[in-house]
Formats: structure tokens, C-alpha cells, sequence
């Protein structure tokens, strides 16, 4: 039987280069979406004809019922859960400072990018196989602390702490928890309302002088599930191409 991954918010961009990527690695992988069935079909698609088992199911992470469903349809169409990886996430195209910041627009933030991440932890903890993989998603904004990302930043950041407590309180059940933390990278969610100057400003920022693409993060992830990343524990690994 294969080992299986659930990937949220693999309908498009970073997540669904992972799991493109984890079906390359042998894992029958879950292609999670919110609400775009075209899209996590389109994903499923094209694993599977490369010889891939992947299948879509449908759950928003910030609702905790529907997170206890995916992991129930997962077991019962696929029999386990080895890997989760959360990269269900959102990020506004245009953030005020925190001064203008409006309610909405923070509670939103916390409920999909803190709340959804706690939620799909909490069902992992109990369900994933012995020597499962958690894979969670920070962001490298954490490091560069920049204006007008305080809302955002704050769900990354408590992100990073449940990584690094989660992985001691599941000593003995040889389950690694760690985290990635992109810089820029170029994806639809990146891109939609940035001007090219903007886009080019914040490429140069990193050593390497470009944008990260979805399979430069897909690889990170590919680590941290595969053997090779098994010593890895607690960590966020931040891949922005030397950026901070």
C-alpha cells in the first residue's frame, strides 16, 4: 500500500507543485481545495496520468467538522495518512498598515491561516501512521518583518511556534513536524495586484536574483517528507534563495 499525503490547498500554485512532486516521490497523494473543483480536478488529472493516485476532496481547513471529514474520506478511500502538508493559505493583495487593518480582513487571516493550520494538526496528531511527516507552511516574511504585513505575519509566526511544540509533544510516536517558509515565489497568489516594478524590486532581493518558482518549494517539501529529512524536527527551513 502506498503512503499517502494530504496537501491542502493543492488546487493550484505551491500546492499543487507539491503534489505533483509527493506522486513523483510514490505517494498517493489528496488534492484538498476550498472551492475550485476545476482546478483540484485538473491537478488530479494530471497526476494520474503519469501514473500517479491522486484523488480532490473538498474541505475548508478553518472549519474544524470539515477537517475531521477530510481525514475520515481520506482513510476511507485511501486507508491511511502518512504526510500533511498545510499549505491551505491566504494572503490579501492589498494589506494596510496595521493601524487601517479592519476587522474582517484579521479575522479571516486567522481563521484559514492559523486556525486552519491548528485544525488540521489537532486531526494529525492522532491520525497520521508511526513515522508520519507534518509539513507545515510559514512564510519568509516572518524574517524580513516588512510594513504592512503585521496581520499576515502573526498567523506565520504562530504557525512557527505550534511547528516547534507540536514536534516535542509527539515524542515517541517518531512523527517529524516542521515547517517551510517561502520567500517570494512566483504564483497567481504572489503576483495578483503587484505592479512589475514591484515584482522585479522584490526579485533582486534575494542573492539569486529571481523569483522562486512552486517546484523550487515543492523540492523542500519533498525533503522534509522523504527519508532523507527524517532527522529534521522542530525547524523552519526557509527557501527564498538566500533573501534573509
Amino acid at each position: 500500500m502506498k503512503q499517502v499525503a494530504i496537501i491542502t490547498g493543492a488546487s493550484r500554485g505551491i500546492g499543487a507543485a507539491v503534489a505533483q512532486r509527493l506522486a513523483k516521490d510514490g505517494f498517493a497523494v489528496v488534492v484538498n481545495y476550498a472551492g475550485n473543483v476545476v482546478e483540484a480536478e485538473k491537478v488530479v488529472t494530471a497526476i494520474t496520468a503519469g501514473g500517479g493516485t491522486a484523488i480532490a476532496l473538498q474541505a475548508d481547513v478553518a472549519d474544524a467538522a470539515a477537517v475531521r471529514g477530510l481525514f475520515d474520506q481520506t482513510i476511507a478511500q485511501l486507508g491511511r495518512v502518512d504526510v500533511l502538508v498545510n499549505n491551505a493559505g491566504i494572503m490579501p493583495s492589498q494589506l494596510p498598515h496595521l493601524a487601517a487593518t479592519d476587522d474582517d480582513t484579521f479575522d479571516r487571516l486567522v481563521a484559514v491561516n492559523l486556525k486552519g493550520s491548528f485544525n488540521t494538526m489537532r486531526e494529525a496528531a492522532t491520525r497520521l501512521e508511526h513515522g508520519g511527516r507534518i509539513i507545515n507552511f510559514s512564510s519568509s516574511l516572518v524574517g524580513t518583518l516588512m510594513p504592512g504585513y503585521a496581520a499576515y505575519v502573526a498567523t506565520k509566526a504562530g504557525i512557527e511556534g505550534m511547528t516547534t511544540i507540536l514536534a516535542k509533544e509527539l515524542r515517541g510516536k517518531n512523527i517529524t513536524v516542521n515547517a517551510v517558509a517561502p520567500g517570494p515565489t512566483a504564483t497567481a497568489l504572489f503576483l495578483d495586484g503587484k505592479s512589475p516594478e514591484l515584482v522585479e524590486r522584490l526579485a533582486k532581493m534575494a542573492p539569486l536574483e529571481r523569483l522562486g518558482l512552486p517546484e523550487d518549494i515543492a523540492s523542500s517539501v519533498s525533503f522534509l517528507a522523504g527519508p532523507d529529512g527524517g532527522w529534521i524536527n522542530g525547524q523552519t527551513l526557509r527557501a527564498n534563495g538566500g533573501m534573509v
